[in-house]
């Protein structure tokens, strides 16, 4: 983990940050417009993302990754935070119905086994999405946002991933195509930038947001045939209609 919770909290108040928080949103708030009573993890740090459903939730939890810290979250509310082995969650076998996974894939030591992980604490048909820095995007090219801290993804590598781990990609959309700078024409018209980056160089967006569902695949064992078995039949059987002769 390169990055730390402060330095994660500072640029999400920062102007760049809040129309990357906007525009990342809206790419989540797409593929989850309801969460109705659902359990709900946010993974890494998800906290300025989980604000947005906590109230339609019947649970909202978050969990950070012990190496980069943890904050109170929420602030007005009793403590929802936890600090966290990614590996080892605290959770029961099927406890939550959605976990949203925001810088924490891109620093895990293992980003499968956390995936894993993952996939044991989520119901039976339980949807996960992650967002990760796009191998090819610009914004994994500058230090100044988390995005260019970590392991980026290609489009291929994170279907990858989730598909050994247990999951079957069912969206993926790209979010930050707009240049990654605090130039004040740029942020006061991140949306415009968006539109125009979507249509003319959509491969260079900053993240991959990935939504996948939870695989169960039952084991596939092979039928034994049954053995034939030997029926012996004696060899002196007397013949039909014949009755063994009886000495007096």
């Amino acid at each position: 983990m390169d990055i730390d919770v402060i330095d994660l909290k500072a640029f999400y108040a920062d102007r760049l940050g809040r129309i990357a928080h906007r525009l990342i949103l809206a790419r989540i708030r797409r593929a989850w417009p309801n969460l109705d009573g659902s359990r709900l993890v946010g993974l890494g740090y998800a906290t300025p993302y989980l604000a947005t459903f906590a109230a339609e939730t019947e649970r909202c939890l978050a969990f950070m990754p012990a190496p980069q810290g943890i904050m109170q979250w929420p602030h007005e509310a009793p403590n929802a935070a936890a600090l966290v082995d990614t590996e080892m969650l605290p959770l029961d076998g099927g406890a939550v119905d959605r976990v949203l996974v925001v810088h924490c894939l891109e620093h895990a030591d293992s980003p499968h086994e956390t995936l894993r992980e993952v996939w044991r604490a989520l119901a039976p048909g339980g949807r996960l999405i992650a967002v990760v820095p796009s191998r090819a995007g610009l914004w994994t090219r500058t230090e100044h946002t988390p995005f260019g801290h970590g392991r980026p993804f290609s489009r291929a590598q994170v279907t990858k991933l989730l598909r050994d781990s247990m999951f079957e990609p069912i969206g993926l959309t790209r979010a930050l195509a707009l240049p990654p700078t605090r130039n004040r024409l740029v942020v006061h018209n991140g949306a415009s930038w968006e539109r125009v980056g979507t249509v003319l160089w959509p491969r260079f967006s900053g993240v991959l947001v990935v939504e996948a569902t939870k695989l169960i695949r039952q084991r596939v064992v092979p039928v034994r045939q049954p053995r034939r078995q030997r029926v012996l039949a004696p060899a002196l059987a007397p013949a039909a209609g014949l009755r063994p002769r009886v000495r007096s």
